[in-house]
């Protein structure tokens, strides 16, 4: 029997979505339904167990950007944007917020992407809606590192590109709407407005929107125009897997592609950052798992981790300060090692200027970081007359430090950025006539140390991430020609964070966010989904910091439906939200 292609179908994307006939419990909503923060035990509605933004105690002024906005096709909207004027700024906080429904149905997951002057304000994807399930769900986030180009009228683009109409027979027929605004809240005693970036510059495709990233050498690229009185500059880097790669973490080297039927390039990917063709920063890929991935079954109501929200990862591009103002003209880009068709790619570069001085100088001191990995692959597939089994290690191992000096207003300063990024991947393989198993696990981890000295005095940051992925999954045929897909994911962002001054602990936090979610999923021999069982998911979300605060959240599900909601656990001092 031949089902290893269509198997794979199945593992990487639903193309006969069938599933979608299928009557689930829920509600049919209107055109925009806004969420509450707090999920509902019962409810069949997407539900993460995240916590909202906290707010300052300062009423906002809450600008509209737009509402009841639908998205039928693969043309971005256009909307207006005026800062608001009875909240001038500075403000305390800005927090984007935005509620989504679709219709209910038949629709594929969708990547949502919002701008304003086309710097990236929100990048998520949708849930996908059943016959009688029309999902609705509310995101937010803090944008306050965006202030500047909140201080002047902008257009904005909401990005949703979404087919509806018959294709192959199938009647795709759910139409996303959505509301989304910025809530601005004013600076006042008890609540200081934060030092923010004085510039931001959108790092995108061309039109503005993410760019599309096919191979390791394509790239999105800005040129900057800097002023002269730079003194520190991060970039905040997304960059999303899409169509072959979209389960990169499933791939496999270019030779095993034929036996296996799986995606090539190997099971690495990593996001590279260079300045005028040099290398600048890594920042890692996030296994994001979509509302439709592998099972549509595992991500009700609980989506995976970020899936609805995704979270930019910020590389820290100070140690070029001093030659990004140096007046000259340089490009920063943005590509993905290891692209396959392909990743989307949009970033946004914060400037801090020096406010003591029109003119910083400085330079690069040492720079370690290598133009591109060196993955290490162990195969051990091993062909047999009915299939193949064994495993295939993929591992990266790569340390650099990257230091730059900057002679400023306030005296000269030396940040100097050591990095250690570690990765990998583990796939077991048992392949033949009547089954296929693939099982996964998967880790990133990086380390990153952060050393700012003006004389005497150093700060010393640290952080900690590390992104675990364990699927099981296996593809299995019946006696009557029929298929059964058993699935088990766990999937984490892990977190820690520690900075000190002059030697002396100043903060500390540690963030924990994990999904864990199963199912069984049967199949007819022409590979419709016919139905599910045994589903259930948890997702888990806790946060402390060293000044009191904490979070801590629980979500359970069981067959699509919200179980239990329990809040403020192991909390260790503080408040709860």
């Amino acid at each position: 029997m031949q089902i290893t292609q269509c198997l794979h179908l199945g593992l990487r994307r639903w193309i006969v979505p069938a599933a979608l006939l299928l009557t689930l419990p829920g509600t049919v909503r209107g055109q925009v339904v806004t969420v509450p923060p707090v999920p509902q035990a019962g409810s069949s509605n997407p539900a993460t167990a995240e916590p909202p933004v906290s707010r300052p105690s300062s009423k906002p002024c809450v600008v509209q950007l737009f509402q009841g906005l639908p998205f039928e096709n693969f043309t971005p909207q256009t909307f207006a944007f005026t800062p608001p004027a009875d909240c001038p700024g500075p403000w305390a906080k800005v927090v984007f917020t935005a509620d989504f429904t679709v219709t209910a149905g038949r629709q594929y997951d969708r990547t949502a992407a919002f701008y304003l002057g086309h710097a990236n304000i929100y990048y998520g994807t949708t849930a996908e809606p059943r016959s009688t399930l029309s999902p609705s769900w509310h995101v937010e986030r803090d944008v306050t590192d965006l202030s500047a180009i909140f201080k002047s009228p902008q257009t904005g683009e909401a990005n949703i590109g979404n087919f509806v109409g018959m294709s192959g027979g199938v009647d795709y027929n759910g139409i996303i709407y959505a509301n989304a605004a910025l809530e601005f809240y004013p600076a006042n005693f008890r609540n200081p407005a934060p030092r923010v970036p004085d510039v931001v510059i959108p790092v995108n495709g061309t039109g503005g929107d993410a760019g599309t990233l096919n191979t390791t050498a394509d790239q999105i690229t800005q040129i900057l125009n800097l002023p002269e009185n730079v003194e520190s500059v991060y970039l905040d880097v997304i960059a999303q897997s899409q169509i072959g790669d979209e389960f990169w973490y499933f791939c496999v080297p270019d030779s095993e592609t034929g036996p296996l039927e799986s995606c090539g390039n190997t099971a690495f990917r990593e996001t590279e950052v260079s300045i005028d063709g040099n290398p600048a920063g890594v920042a890692p890929v996030y296994p994001w798992i979509f509302s439709g991935g592998i099972d549509p079954f595992l991500w009700e109501p609980i989506p995976g981790v970020q899936t609805l929200d995704f979270v930019p990862y910020r590389v820290n591009l100070t140690p070029f300060a001093g030659l990004l103002a140096n007046g000259d003209a340089h490009t920063v880009a943005v590509s993905v090692f290891n692209a396959n068709s392909y990743f989307l790619a949009t970033a946004n570069l914060l400037v801090y200027l020096d406010h003591g001085s029109a003119k910083t100088s400085g330079g690069l001191i040492a720079n370690t970081l290598t133009a591109a990995p060196s993955p290490e692959i162990e195969n051990n597939i091993k062909m047999t007359s009915s299939g193949a089994t064994g495993n295939i290690l993929t591992t990266s191992d790569r340390s650099f430090t990257i230091s730059g000096y900057l002679n400023t207003s306030h005296g000269r300063v030396v940040t100097t950025v050591t990095q250690n990024v570690d990765f990998s991947n583990n796939q077991e393989f048992d392949v033949n006539a009547t089954t296929d198993v693939q099982n996964l696990k998967q880790l990133t981890r990086v380390n990153s140390t952060t050393i700012t000295r003006q004389g005497p005095l150093a700060t010393t940051s640290q952080a900690n991430y590390e992104y675990p992925l364990n699927i099981d999954y296996s593809f299995d045929q019946n006696t009557d020609g029929s298929y059964t897909q058993t699935t088990a994911v766990e999937q984490g962002d892990l977190e820690q964070k520690d900075s000190t001054f002059a030697g002396l602990p100043s903060y500390q936090s540690e963030l924990s966010n994990q999904v864990n979610s199963k199912d069984v999923l049967y199949v007819s021999p022409g590979f419709s989904i016919t139905g599910n069982s045994g589903s259930q998911s948890s997702g888990t979300y806790t946060w402390k910091d060293s000044r009191g605060g904490c979070y801590s959240r629980t979500l359970t599900s069981e067959a699509q439906v919200l179980t239990s909601v329990t809040s403020g656990q192991r909390c260790f001092a503080g408040h709860t939200f």
